[in-house]
């Protein structure tokens, strides 16, 4: 996949989206070093109990988005935007701060839920407000791909440079870098010109009712057949996803023998796959690739990648990953861009809350299911997985070829 370096960043050149751009940026660092810590903590406080420490930890974070997006959403759709990305900037600055100060296991508890209470707010605003402030749809779509592109590097880069930091400064005080990194970012934020609100009406909002302002979220995000059918692949994308993230560091150190090193390999090849895609997924939609052909090729990708992973070796396994990778960004940016061509300005904060409580809902039907395959099936756990997203493709694919096959970009 080619990737024009010039469209890419064209977005830039719009300066309220170079500010956002930038303060996400820093905040996503932000959050690598927060992971980073936590798993370090995890050892501290539970040494080979730690992964039960963390997989309890990614259970609360997935909790908390499904709980609280939708209202974040409905939010986002009644008081200015930019106040919900700064406050949420500096709410988590403190939550940080306070992980360098735990002493027991359950306080982790406690901060990782609230700390992903406000990313649970943030997200979806951040996503509503691109193609508020960007009004050409081929620039907004280049927009989200730059944001998609840049959280996929730093989920290959932040992790290292994390780790390097925490080596040299210590566990705790890597906590109050990532403070440091959410204050400037707020700041950022803070000093856009202007507001990020889509409606003045205020007896709008007086009149509207909070729950029913969720529900319509749901029943926008469902009424419509493209949509739709993009989040239904969103979860063929979990179950595999679920499987590499779940699975693939006892398949290389078990199954193959190998070290943490070759695991750092495979999943950094997993990063940079999403990260390659997102880049170019701008390119193939402005190029008027149909976005169901893009998510219906990402999904298969993704389940084709897992389907064979018990029976090769390291090197065919990193390949494997990088088009993992691929696959999981040609399904996820187009459902995002989906939202901003479909949905009405006004209508789009609510919706995008909704999309992210239910495609994270996704995620926490897939942990589990990865875990029992994990556990139960060591030897054939990818197999079964791949089988089971092929599965879910065929099905969603049937109930949707009429429904989504005519539609033109």
């Amino acid at each position: 996949m080619a990737v024009n370096i010039n469209q890419l960043f064209k977005p830039l050149a719009n300066k309220v989206f170079a500010r956002l751009y930038f303060a996400q940026t820093i905040s996503l660092l932000g959050d690598a070093f927060t992971w980073v810590g936590l798993a370090l903590l995890a050892f501290e406080f539970g040494g080979e109990d730690a992964a039960a420490i963390l997989a309890t930890s990614l259970t609360l974070r997935v909790t908390a988005f499904v709980i609280f997006s939708p209202y974040a959403g409905v939010l986002a759709d009644r008081i200015d935007r930019k106040k919900i990305l700064y406050t949420t900037h500096l709410a988590r600055m403190v939550i940080v701060g306070m992980l360098s100060f735990v002493t027991q296991v359950w306080q982790i508890y406690v901060l990782v839920f609230l700390l992903n209470v406000f990313n649970g707010f943030f997200t979806p605003t951040y996503k509503a407000v691109i193609p508020q402030i960007i009004k050409n749809k081929d620039e907004y779509t280049d927009a989200i791909s730059l944001s998609s592109g840049t959280y996929q590097l730093l989920g290959v880069l932040g992790p290292g440079i994390a780790g390097g930091l925490a080596a040299v400064m210590g566990l705790r005080e890597i906590f109050f870098l990532d403070a440091v990194s959410f204050i400037i970012a707020a700041l950022l934020i803070f000093t856009l010109p202007g507001k990020l609100i889509v409606s003045e009406t205020k007896d709008k909002l007086l009149k509207s009712n909070v729950w029913s302002d969720i529900k319509k979220g749901t029943r926008d995000l469902f009424k419509d057949n493209l949509i739709r059918f993009a989040l239904m692949m969103e979860f063929v994308v979990a179950v595999a996803g679920a499987q590499i993230l779940v699975n693939t560091v006892g398949h290389i150190k078990g199954a193959l023998h190998l070290t943490s090193v070759e695991y750092g390999w495979a999943m950094s090849a997993f990063g940079i796959g999403a990260t390659i895609a997102a880049f170019s997924i701008g390119i193939l939609l402005n190029k008027k690739i149909k976005p169901h052909l893009l998510i219906l090729t990402g999904a298969f990708l993704v389940s084709f990648s897992i389907t064979s992973a018990n029976y090769i070796g390291i090197f065919p396994l990193i390949g494997l990953w990088l088009f993992a990778g691929m696959g999981s960004s040609l399904v996820e940016i187009p459902a995002q861009t989906l939202i901003a061509d479909r949905i009405p300005l006004n209508e789009q904060g609510k919706v995008y809350g909704a999309h992210f409580a239910w495609s994270h809902l996704w995620w926490a039907i897939s942990y589990p299911i990865a875990g029992y395959l994990g556990t139960y099936y060591f030897n054939e756990n990818f197999l079964y997985g791949g089988i089971l997203s092929f599965i879910l493709i065929f099905m969603i694919y049937v109930f949707f070829r009429k429904k989504v096959g005519s539609y033109e970009s």
